[in-house]
């Protein structure tokens, strides 16, 4: 089985989700999500339905889904390599 790049798979995950949350703060300007961008606040500080909240949101993002894919990167690669 190959091994999972941990690095790699957190920063393509981080930055995907950066760029989702990021839309979603721009398109919730016109009404559209903001009850998810209001329950997405509640774990990201600063995301509010702005310009710069979308910012700060798109920032938290990164952070959290570039933690979560090098977590999953990680815990695959220990599997593996203990269970071939």
């Amino acid at each position: 089985m190959n091994k999972l790049h941990p690095l790699a798979l957190g920063l393509s995950f981080g930055a995907v989700w950066a760029l989702a949350v990021f839309i979603l703060g721009l398109v919730s300007l016109w009404g559209w999500g903001t009850s998810l961008v209001s329950s997405l606040s509640s774990l990201y500080i600063g995301y509010t339905s702005t310009f710069g909240g979308a910012c700060i949101g798109a920032l938290w993002a990164f952070i959290d889904g570039f933690v979560g894919g090098f977590l999953v990167a990680w815990i695959y690669n220990k599997i593996i390599t203990t269970y071939p």
